[in-house]
């Protein structure tokens, strides 16, 4: 357990420095949670000193984050320098397919469905694409209402925040459409929409595509196409693009995984985390990379046993 925790010590000096750009910039752990794609809790468990394994990259990022900001040099300077890098962005098929259709939807103002399992990379994709000029990024969840969804599609495009009825806030973002064309609006996880009970919050989205010129993607769990199918014809009716997420393939892990020292029978454990039909998914494949990258040291070969390791630091 020592050795393991050890793996896991703060950047004291990174952690000062955040804090300082914090308190004299006045940014919350929030927005810089918002900006580096973590969780709130995450950052703030990472700023009181805990390192838990399943955000193993953080420092990382966080590090990129406040040099983004500063123009300091980042300041991690782990094992991992000496190491073989992952690739950026890594253009899978179903990475592909997700630009293909965000891209389509944007330029055509058409809309746009993506459906994947959880893990296999979607939400990755997505704020990837986000990053281009004229695309607003909404991620849902199970607590929003409607008045929540407004909310975050306001603070997404960068207006006003309303204060009037819902039907006065949605007319003001279509109005934000009309006049700046071109735009596509993504709504990741929109599954936690939409039930059985109510289809509001979906109708919302449909009132905006309807009325405004937008390009609309909406992604979510493989169940949210059965819910539109079953509960919002009307959307159905609508879709232009389509893209159903499939995993990696064996190919794709390999093309992953080409520039660390696997032996054959590491390759094939990873392979099989990767594409297991009931586990398997980019997202494991990723974490299970960055633990090994703590564990091993330039030129090293990596193993099964430092496999079987770094998935053993994932369950602490």
């Amino acid at each position: 357990m020592t050795a393991v925790a050890e793996l896991y010590t703060i950047n004291k000096s990174l952690v000062v420095k955040v804090r300082e750009y914090m308190d004299q910039t006045g940014t919350t752990i929030t927005e810089i949670a918002r900006e580096i794609g973590f969780s709130r809790p995450a950052v703030s468990q990472f700023l009181s000193g805990n390192y838990k394994a399943e955000n193993s990259d953080i420092e990382e990022k966080i590090s990129a984050y406040l040099a983004a900001k500063t123009g300091e040099i980042e300041l991690t300077a782990t094992r991992e320098s000496s190491l073989p890098a992952k690739p950026g962005f890594f253009e899978s098929r179903d990475s592909i397919n997700i630009l293909g259709v965000c891209q389509s939807a944007q330029e055509y103002l058409g809309l746009g469905i993506i459906v994947g399992k959880s893990g296999f990379g979607k939400t990755h994709t997505l704020k990837y694409y986000a990053k281009m000029p004229r695309v607003a990024y909404v991620e849902c969840d199970d607590t929003m209402g409607q008045r929540d969804l407004v909310k975050a599609i306001e603070r997404a495009l960068g207006i006003p925040t309303g204060y009037g009825s819902i039907w006065e806030r949605v007319n003001g973002i279509r109005e934000f459409f009309n006049v700046n064309r071109g735009y596509l609006l993504i709504v990741d996880e929109a599954d936690k929409l939409v039930s059985k009970y109510t289809q509001k919050k979906m109708e919302i989205l449909r009132g905006i595509f309807d009325q405004a010129d937008v390009g609309l993607v909406i992604a979510g769990e493989p169940k949210l196409e059965g819910l539109i199918k079953g509960y919002l014809s009307r959307f159905a009716n609508r879709v232009d693009f389509y893209a159903t997420l499939r995993g990696l393939s064996n190919q794709e892990v390999m093309k992953y995984l080409a520039n660390f020292n696997l032996d054959d029978e590491a390759m094939q454990e990873m392979i099989a985390r990767a594409t297991n039909a009931q586990t398997g998914c980019f997202r494991l494949l990723d974490r299970t990379l960055n633990n090994i990258m703590r564990l091993s040291s330039a030129g090293s070969a990596i193993s099964s046993e430092m496999i079987a390791k770094a998935s053993n630091m994932m369950m602490l």
